[in-house]
């Protein structure tokens, strides 16, 4: 081997071992290929995920109609003021039982029973925390499976012991009444209590008949203005009835007769000088008597002959507590009422429309009896002017009470003052008259020895 050719075969020996290094690597299998810093492969997937991977991805599942339904309610929290009521939200969706429909309240009645039922004088009404109020109106929003005789859409009034201060109440359906035709939500919420009461009393027990003369007590409430209304139904009805001398104007047009001032005058006296012969025939018991129709703070109203010998007189009693024990006879005073409505010969007075958050002011106004008419409550939300406005009046009251408190304290730190000034007087005043009586002594001790 000469030096030429070595180098030569050396060269030959690399490039083969090369070319041979070179074939392996194409050999090799992926697994034995190197390494390299991408992200390791993903695991495998099923032929249903990788089509559901295509496919967007559905919207998060809704909750439950019950789960997210809610609706606001008065709820009595415990006996006292008028702060004693809080408007609440209440959570979840009313369940109905066979004969029941749900109702989506419009309207609320206010009665002086709701106001003796917040200061725990009413016994009709379960125990706190409970939601008050006797009869509203609303739209029907659900039935039970077994009501034929209502449907979803049917305007109703309703009329129950409790707990219609709230915007979806469920209640028997016999509980409810369809709406006349062209009957307001507010007039329709004003009518149950008011004129259901009055017509039992007037017509079931009372028997009025034409020619009679009828005394009605608060005549410019709720109940008064129905009664006065249903006696004006009636042929040639005398109709006296009392009320502040500020409301006479208004219950004469309404259909009194004879108003007189309560406050001032007393009203057996003056149904004496108005109607004589009335009273006459009283004392003979003869049946053409003087019928009173008087309202307790119960929300009782009684019919009673108005006599003037103690063991002449006679009183009956209805409320409408008794509501589940008398639905046939509260059905049918009911259907009188509607026809009447219908008739135009009766039309619900309202006095005023408060929204749930101002009940407070509502059963204020009632309790101080500066209503003329029904009071109602509005479930439509205030306004957020009207409750900048609200807030405003409360906070002007509560700087004119700060006044007032403050006047009263400076007169009282007046008045003390005043006191001690006398005393101090009366101190001071004391030695003169000692002293004045010493005189007087050693004057007579003289007068004595001379």
């Amino acid at each position: 081997m000469s030096g030429e050719d070595a180098p030569a075969q050396q060269q030959n020996a690399e490039e083969q071992k090369q070319q041979q290094q070179q074939q392996q690597e194409e050999t090799k299998t992926p697994a034995e290929s190197p390494k390299t810093e991408s992200k390791p492969d993903p695991p495998p997937t099923s032929a249903s995920t990788e089509a559901a991977a295509d496919t967007p991805a559905p919207a998060a599942e809704k909750a439950p109609e019950e789960d997210t339904f809610s609706y606001r309610a008065l709820v009595l929290t415990g006996y006292g003021g008028y702060d004693k009521v809080k408007l609440q939200v209440k959570k979840g969706k009313p369940a109905l039982k066979s004969g029941e429909v749900m109702v989506r309240v419009k309207m609320c009645g206010l009665n002086f029973a709701d106001l003796m039922a917040r200061q725990g004088l009413y016994d009709r009404l379960p125990s706190p925390p409970v939601t008050p109020g006797m009869e509203c109106s609303g739209i029907i929003e659900a039935v039970a499976e077994d009501v034929t005789d209502r449907k979803v859409g049917d305007k109703v009034l309703v009329l129950n012991r409790s707990g219609m201060w709230q915007e979806v109440v469920v209640v028997a359906t016999t509980h409810t009444f369809l709406m006349p035709e062209g009957m307001s939500f507010e007039e329709a919420a004003a009518l149950p209590v008011n004129y259901i009461t009055a017509y039992l009393m007037l017509f079931d027990f009372g028997h009025l008949r034409p020619n009679q003369s009828v005394l009605i007590h608060m005549a410019a409430g709720g109940v008064g203005i129905a009664a006065t209304q249903l006696c004006k139904t009636v042929n040639d009805v005398t109709v006296f009835g009392t009320a502040s001398a500020s409301k006479h104007e208004v219950i004469s047009q309404g259909g009194v007769t004879h108003p007189i001032d309560y406050r001032t005058r007393d009203y057996v006296e003056e149904i004496r000088k108005i109607s004589p012969k009335g009273a006459a025939n009283m004392l003979a018991g003869q049946k053409k008597n003087l019928f009173a129709v008087a309202k307790t703070w119960y929300q009782q109203f009684s019919v009673h002959t108005l006599s003037l010998i103690q063991g002449n007189r006679s009183v009956c009693g209805f409320h409408l507590g008794y509501l589940d024990s008398e639905t046939e006879l509260i059905a049918q005073a009911m259907a009188a009422v509607m026809d009447l409505y219908r008739q135009e010969k009766i039309k619900p007075r309202i006095d005023s429309t408060y929204h749930l958050e101002q009940v407070g002011d509502a059963m204020r106004r009632m309790q101080e009896r500066s209503n003329i008419g029904k009071i109602i409550l509005t479930t439509e939300p205030m306004k957020e002017e009207e409750k900048k406005e609200e807030a405003k009046k409360d906070e002007e009251k509560k700087k004119d009470d700060k006044k007032k408190d403050d006047k009263k304290k400076d007169d009282k730190k007046k008045d003390d003052t005043k006191k001690e000034e006398k005393k101090e007087e009366k101190k001071k005043e004391e030695p003169k008259k000692d002293d004045k009586k010493a005189e007087e002594k050693k004057e007579e001790a003289k007068k004595e020895e001379n």
